[in-house]
């Protein structure tokens, strides 16, 4: 079964959904689930969804420190609406039950990484800007 699952998880999913259905009208098909993979699978779906909202909050802090840090820059409008509606999506998927596994101070943190410039040194010395390098 857990070969199936490997190649094929669509079909997989649909047959294990058959399988739950069955086992919950009171057939007698346990032996038949692929319980570990079924398992996991359940587990992923609360996962995915958090991932979902901390990908929304870490855009959402992105864009609010682009426009914090260049506001003079004609893009803040645009950057201040899309971290609005990024923060939008994330209020209207959070559930409480997430709050204890979202860890906003490493999201934040991970924004301001994505803003720092690439090269922590000027690559050019004063004789190659001054000579027009």
């Amino acid at each position: 079964m857990s070969d199936l699952y490997d190649t094929d998880v669509v079909t997989w999913s649909e047959q294990q959904a058959a399988l739950l259905r069955r086992l919950a009208a009171g057939e007698r098909v346990n032996d038949q689930v692929d319980w570990e993979n079924v398992t996991e699978e359940i587990e992923s779906v609360g996962r995915n969804e958090i991932d979902a909202i901390e990908a929304w909050l870490f855009q959402a802090f992105v864009h609010d420190l682009k426009a914090g840090g260049w506001p003079e820059a004609r893009d803040v409008p645009a950057w201040r609406g899309e971290a609005r509606g990024f923060r939008a999506r994330a209020r209207r998927k959070y559930r409480p039950s997430m709050r204890q596994k979202i860890d906003l101070a490493a999201i934040y943190s991970e924004a301001l990484e994505a803003l720092r410039p690439v090269a922590r040194t000027c690559p050019l010395t004063l004789e190659e800007i001054v000579a027009g390098a």
